[in-house]
């Protein structure tokens, strides 16, 4: 609870300071500035669950609609006595879950449909687990923020683009010291964007990704079905293009992050290797006393 605290502070303090910088280089003023970094602040503690369904298009659904998911997380939730979450479904064929919410009490997990298509239901167990795990340990808090500030953050960059001329002038009199002020923001603007972004990707820890996979694998009890089923989805993250079918905003979010790049940038992942992971699974299941998987 202590770490998800600090975590938590630490992505609202830069998210503050980001539209900060971004409201005085708008010429507002630092008073209105800082209010409206409270205001927005409030407004994704409270809201960004639904933020991120939306941007994940992801759709609240009943047991009728995804029985499968409901009766994994039933078994699940008698286990951990943690509350039943929300269930809904991404209507996208790319193999994914993802969990949000601000508390264990409002969380909702997210499946997509091509989840459903890959996974047999021991895997898919594995994988609910895997997210429940995020639940339970509050970082499905730090993580939907992180998704917010990293979709704010794209806006922003889109939004100083287009209305780049309505930039302060850092406070010239002269017109050349006005065009090189607006300049210099704009700039500042188009890089800072996405370097902040990166951070706040990166500020989801691998470790939690690690400690959610050990929480999976015990609480569902088998942890070659989770392993079994990254391994799926990795295949499928591989072998699909997924630009167009997954929002790069919620990669950190995701159980398997799908999309992929060059060496350099996978080394600032917000994933370990996916392969490492069912490393430490099969690791796992070895002192758990399972021998190998064999899910159809």
């Amino acid at each position: 609870m202590v770490w998800t605290f600090i975590k938590t502070t630490l992505l609202v303090g830069f998210l503050t300071g980001i539209l900060f910088v971004v409201a005085y280089l708008m010429g507002l003023d630092p008073i209105v500035a800082l209010g409206f970094a409270a205001f927005m602040n409030l407004i994704i503690y409270w809201f960004s669950d639904r933020l991120v369904l939306r941007m994940g298009r992801a759709k609240v659904v009943g047991e009728e609609d995804a029985p499968r998911v409901y009766a994994a997380l039933r078994r699940l939730n008698a286990a951990s006595g943690t509350p039943m979450p929300k269930v809904a479904l991404v209507n996208s064929p790319v193999p994914n879950a993802f969990a949000t919410g601000r508390s264990p009490s409002k969380a909702t997990v997210a499946v997509h449909t091509g989840l459903l298509s890959v996974v047999n239901d021991e895997e898919l167990e594995g994988v609910l687990a895997h997210e429940l795990t995020h639940v339970r340990n509050w970082d499905t808090l730090t993580m939907t923020i992180a998704a917010t500030v990293a979709g704010a953050i794209t806006y922003l960059a889109q939004w100083g683009w287009l209305f780049g001329g309505a930039f302060g002038y850092g406070g010239g009199s002269g017109g050349r010291n006005r065009q090189g002020g607006s300049l210099l923001g704009l700039l500042f603007m188009l890089i800072l964007a996405p370097l902040a972004a990166m951070l706040v990707q990166l500020a989801v820890s691998r470790t939690r990704e690690y400690a959610a996979d050990e929480g999976g694998a015990k609480l569902s009890g088998k942890p070659l079905a989770l392993a079994s089923a990254l391994e799926k989805i990795e295949y499928q993250a591989k072998s699909r293009r997924t630009s167009t079918k997954a929002n790069p905003a919620l990669s950190s979010l995701y159980i398997v992050n799908p999309f992929r790049g060059s060496m350099f940038t996978q080394l600032f992942s917000t994933h370990p290797a996916t392969q490492k992971r069912i490393a430490r699974l099969h690791q796992i299941a070895a002192t758990m006393g399972y021998g190998s998987y064999y899910g159809q």
